[in-house]
């Protein structure tokens, strides 16, 4: 792993930290009691991107009054699984009423296991959840927004798991040919996939360097401390696509299940309910 970009020196202040730090522990909460009341899995998949997804929603510049424009910033979570992750982060932005999430999973909900398109929620543009599309449909986006001139970029939150997916490399192809500058992919490394440690099922490393090789800018980061995500998220775009290589860790602020494969399936539990999520 090359070494990490960090947070620019001398920001944020004490207080600026703190309010965002509470932020992203409640984001991380209502992830948990979600799980927890809908007896819901995936919930290390969640707790892994709960930073990467607030930090690109506030980059994206998606909002309550843009969400339905036509030339709109496009969010796909390629990573359909973690959806309680994107509608609490969804939810977190206004994008989505608080509602919708309080009936997750139940008889005539909206909101499904797996991300889901519905009219009852414009801020969600493809349904995703079968893996190794979403880049693809990403690329799509941005190369039809270049063609008709609109600036808005196109993210593509994957998991490390997805990234086995021929379908994952071809559009990672794509758009390193057609120097597709505006598309930001974050790649959720937390080195756990479904059924074991991404090294024992499939190993991507050098993974930096086989993005570089496809004609990617390529930034790693803490996938964890939003300030680094931002510091990368808002730098000037350069003439490729962009991956940002999000070290993570599966399961955060869980002790019980950080690291563990079986996060992958496990729901949350009474006591994490109530045992304070950390961030």
């Amino acid at each position: 792993m090359n070494s990490l970009i960090h947070a620019p020196a001398g920001a944020p202040s004490e207080a600026v930290a703190a309010t965002r730090s509470a932020c992203l522990a409640a984001l991380r909460q209502r992830v948990i009691e979600v799980s927890y009341l809908a007896k819901s899995a995936h919930l290390g998949s969640s707790l892994s991107c709960i930073e990467i997804l607030d930090c690109i929603i506030r980059a994206s510049g998606l909002t309550p009054e843009n969400m339905t424009a036509p030339h709109r910033p496009r969010l796909v979570m390629s990573k359909g699984h973690a959806a309680m992750a994107f509608y609490a982060a969804l939810e977190a932005w206004g994008l989505i009423p608080r509602a919708h999430l309080d009936r997750y999973l139940q008889d005539g909900t909206a909101l499904w296991g797996h991300v889901t398109r519905s009219p009852a929620v414009p801020a969600i543009d493809v349904s995703t959840g079968s893996l190794g599309h979403g880049l693809g449909l990403t690329a799509g986006y941005a190369l039809g927004y270049r063609l008709r001139g609109w600036t808005a970029r196109s993210f593509c939150v994957l998991s490390d798991g997805e990234c086995d997916e021929g379908s994952t490399w071809e559009a990672i192809l794509f758009a390193g040919h057609h120097r597709l500058s505006n598309i930001v992919a974050i790649v959720d490394y937390n080195k756990i996939q479904s059924i074991d440690r991404v090294s024992n099922v499939l190993e991507l490393e050098p993974f930096a360097d086989k993005w570089r090789s496809f004609n990617w800018t390529v930034r790693e980061v803490d996938g964890h401390d939003p300030w680094a995500m931002d510091a990368v998220l808002g730098a000037p775009v350069t003439d490729r696509p962009l991956v940002v290589i999000a070290h993570t860790v599966k399961g955060k602020g869980v002790p019980r299940v950080e690291n563990t494969v079986a996060s992958h399936y496990h729901p949350a539990r009474e006591s994490d309910r109530t045992g304070h999520a950390n961030a």
